[in-house]
């Protein structure tokens, strides 16, 4: 994907991130962008949204072989995956989808 499109990926988990942050939630998500993958021969880019508290994380990938795409998968930081991944059309993407997420994600214990 293109530097574009990471930059708005990363204004939206940005703005999803500050509305969790404003709310009473609890909730004090970790948001990281992962260029190792890339920097690895792996064609992604990869942004992270951790919960440590709950240890849960949620990873949304960029992968240049799927254009206008975002892959996406709710796991555990410690690796465990929650489900398989998913796509959604990048431009369907929002700050209101990344908060929901977190929130809905973040806030179920398991």
């Amino acid at each position: 994907m293109s530097d574009a499109a990471l930059k708005t990926l990363s204004d939206l988990a940005t703005e999803a991130h500050t509305r969790i942050q404003s709310g009473d939630s609890g909730i004090n998500p970790v948001i990281g962008l992962r260029r190792g993958p890339r920097d690895g021969d792996f064609p992604a880019d990869v942004i992270t949204m951790d919960c440590l508290a709950s240890g849960k994380r949620i990873v949304l990938i960029l992968h240049d072989q799927h254009p206008g795409q975002m892959i996406y998968q709710f796991a555990m930081i410690d690796g465990d995956s929650q489900g398989g991944f998913q796509q959604m059309p990048f431009d369907q993407v929002s700050a209101g989808i990344l908060h929901d997420w977190m929130l809905d994600y973040f806030s179920v214990s398991t």
